[in-house]
């Protein structure tokens, strides 16, 4: 099986506080693996040095065969990002930012991939309106359009459905499922909404205090916590990251 991500001895301290504690994991193509954790445990830190943004303290993070601290433009090309607490341009309308980000992933053809991206999230109503005057749901969706502009062949997800009502979040997911079976694409995903992530995910790595500890399918994890349900999953963990 081809590995898209491959983490080594990933390490990061800031000052005296050690965030990320030695994790090694292996992400896979064409899967979508979850990252979860209390708050604190680690996972938008280390995100953030898959994205190249931090450096780690040490160890290697190796993407798409790019090393991510020597290597990493040629890697970055191939793959894109959403967070609903990351904000585009407020004042600039929603084609002008798809523009924008398309224009610096030099994507081909860019007004059709807007106007199909725009008819996939359901955006068009509102593509020529300021983004400062979209509500919480509809930014979150325009970022994940921003996020699949460049067709990425590995996407990081901070929170997809975040303040999506349950419908459009529900039909989000369909439209990213969709997206990786088309296109072969891998995804990683930070969240603690725990139905989604026994629908979409194949792959599981539970943080907690910066450590890896636990990984698996979301059926072994049930097993393993012997609970019938992620919900019940995450709480323990949660719950140990709190007392400790």
């Amino acid at each position: 099986m081809s590995v898209i991500v491959s983490v080594q001895s990933l390490t990061k301290k800031f000052g005296d506080v050690l965030a990320v504690d030695d994790i090694s994991f292996d992400i896979p193509k064409g899967g979508i693996t979850a990252l979860l954790g209390g708050n604190g445990a680690g996972k938008t830190t280390t995100i953030a040095m898959l994205l190249g943004i931090l450096q780690p303290t040490s160890g290697t993070v190796t993407i798409l065969g790019h090393d991510m601290q020597t290597d990493r433009y040629d890697a970055l090309q191939k793959m894109n990002f959403s967070s609903p607490y990351v904000d585009l341009p407020r004042t600039l309308t929603v084609r002008q930012n798809l523009r924008i980000y398309g224009k610096l992933y030099n994507v081909k053809n860019l007004e059709d991939r807007i106007e199909q991206l725009a008819a996939e999230l359901d955006l068009k109503e509102f593509l020529d309106r300021p983004l400062g005057r979209l509500s919480a749901g509809q930014q979150t969706r325009v970022s994940l359009a921003k996020a699949l502009v460049n067709t990425p062949e590995l996407l990081l997800l901070d929170e997809p459905t975040a303040s999506l009502d349950p419908d459009v979040a529900d039909r989000l997911r369909s439209t990213l499922d969709h997206y990786r079976k088309k296109n072969g694409a891998t995804i990683l995903m930070a969240s603690h909404n725990m139905q989604e992530v026994e629908r979409l995910c194949d792959n599981i790595l539970m943080m907690r205090r910066g450590k890896i500890v636990n990984r698996g399918t979301p059926q072994e994890l049930m097993k393993i916590y012997g609970r019938q349900n992620m919900e019940d999953v995450f709480l323990d963990i949660a719950r140990k990251e709190e007392a400790a």
